[in-house]
């Protein structure tokens, strides 16, 4: 099965910015890419954009980031309709291995694909069974 990502995620996971992807996509570059509506899919082969070849200019450097885990999104049982010792609902979704360092939040934002992971024979590092996994940006805040 192939997998389609948006502008954001290609731009992820070559390593630049989305401008220069949608770029690439005006000059035909990124095979197998298609319009939808007015959202581009790209196709991942081997789990990168494919990109062809440009006539000038220094040869490309695209190659998948390392090191580069998902972030995983996942709520504290525990945590759900208990109050702090001020009257406020303590945070029941954590946010971890995200590039600003690990969160405990309200409210989560994915900005593009993820995937719900359920795994009750081999629990999240936390002692979670489910849980979400992106490589896309996430947004959060705490109430």
């Amino acid at each position: 099965m192939m997998s389609i990502v948006g502008t954001t995620q290609a731009a992820h996971l070559l390593g630049v910015s989305a401008a220069r992807v949608r770029w690439l996509l005006l000059q035909g570059r990124i095979k197998g890419a298609y319009k939808i509506g007015k959202f581009w899919a790209i196709p991942l082969y081997k789990g990168m954009p494919a990109i062809s070849k440009g006539s000038r200019g220094p040869k490309p450097r695209w190659k998948p980031r390392r090191g580069n885990r998902p972030t995983v999104i996942h709520v504290y049982k525990g945590n759900i309709g208990k109050k702090d010792e001020r009257g406020f609902y303590l945070p029941a979704i954590a946010v971890k291995n995200s590039p600003e360092g690990d969160y405990k939040a309200s409210e989560v934002a994915i900005d593009g694909p993820c995937r719900i992971v359920y795994r009750p024979d081999r629990p999240y590092s936390s002692g979670a069974k489910v849980w979400s996994e992106t490589i896309c940006d996430v947004r959060w805040s705490s109430i």
